[in-house]
């Protein structure tokens, strides 16, 4: 039986995670900023991922086969605006010095086991490239994306210098109903049931024709599962390759739900989404090496965040 460790187990996809790896009857660490939580592993310790001995005790303790770092800290165009100094110290230490830690603790003590990094398509965002891949120069323009590029680059560093087994993955955007309400999937969503329901009139939304790579999110975690358990250990884009607009996500909802989108939903361009660049990637890399294929397609994404809500049957 293996054993997994989960970082930022109640987040979109550490909730993903946990499930896939219960169902494959993995013993489970999970951890989050409200604590731990834990299938067939007695562990009741509070764990601090930015504090160093708190992770190299824990490595030393729970020698795993798999790590998924999946914790970030990153702020959306929808939330309070911060103060930069004290959100770059946060994303530093959450995307940056938690790896640092745990990629210490499997030089150490788990030379075996084997860590994926969840790095984030924003580490292009300045490109002026139509589709990314791995050769893509790298030119984030975010904390969020520069942080997450650090995060590659040492697991990068690990991987060379040391042989440790760290894989990061560039992800895309990638949807399921965990998706928080802050995110445009989640309230287009929950907006087109609403006035549905005749609880809302209408929704307001920014430029209608941005174009996003969207793509399924327990699609995307099966990915991660499977570099873990493959022969290559590198840095892979996961992405659908593909890209819709807004529109087409309003369009589809509502029709599913058999509503006209125009007569509901405005366009309102002072609403910025987090990144007007068009970011597309390439996952050719990911289905060649590792064998990896989506199973749900964009039409198929927003059935099943519709039936997640018991809109559909």
């Amino acid at each position: 039986m293996k054993t997994a460790i989960i970082i930022g187990c109640e987040g979109q996809d550490g909730r993903i995670a946990f499930d896939l790896l219960l169902q494959k009857q993995y013993r489970i660490l999970g951890i989050s900023r409200g604590g731990v939580r834990c299938a067939g592993i007695d562990w009741d310790q509070a764990v601090d991922i930015t504090r160093e001995e708190d992770v190299l005790h824990l490595s030393k303790a729970v020698k795993a086969d798999e790590i998924y770092y999946l914790a970030a800290c990153h702020q959306s165009s929808q939330d309070r605006l911060r103060d930069e100094s004290d959100l770059l110290k946060e994303s530093h230490a959450v995307n940056v010095e938690g790896l640092l830690y745990f990629c210490e603790g499997i030089k150490k003590y788990s030379p075996k086991a084997r860590l994926f990094y969840a790095a984030s398509s924003l580490i292009y965002e300045g490109t002026d490239t139509t589709m990314q891949d791995e050769q893509t120069p790298f030119c984030p323009q975010s904390i969020y994306g520069m942080t997450k590029l650090n995060g590659l680059l040492l697991c990068r560093y690990y991987r060379d210098r040391y042989g440790v087994f760290a894989s990061s993955g560039i992800l895309y955007n990638h949807e399921s109903h965990y998706r928080g309400d802050n995110f445009i999937s989640t309230r287009i969503i929950k907006a087109a049931l609403n006035i549905k329901e005749g609880n809302q009139d209408s929704l307001a939304l920014g430029d209608l024709s941005a174009q996003v790579d969207w793509g399924y999110a327990p699609d995307y975690v099966a990915a991660m599962h499977q570099i873990l358990n493959s022969h290559h250990t590198d840095d892979f884009i996961i992405a659908s390759g593909t890209t819709h607009s807004v529109r087409d996500f309003v369009m589809i909802t509502f029709d599913l739900l058999g509503l006209d989108w125009k007569k509901y939903v405005r366009e309102d361009r002072s609403i910025v989404m987090r990144s007007r660049k068009v970011l597309k990637g390439n996952p050719k890399k990911l289905m060649e090496q590792i064998g990896w294929r989506p199973t749900v397609n964009f039409q198929g994404m927003i059935r099943v965040l519709l039936q997640a809500q018991g809109a559909l049957v």
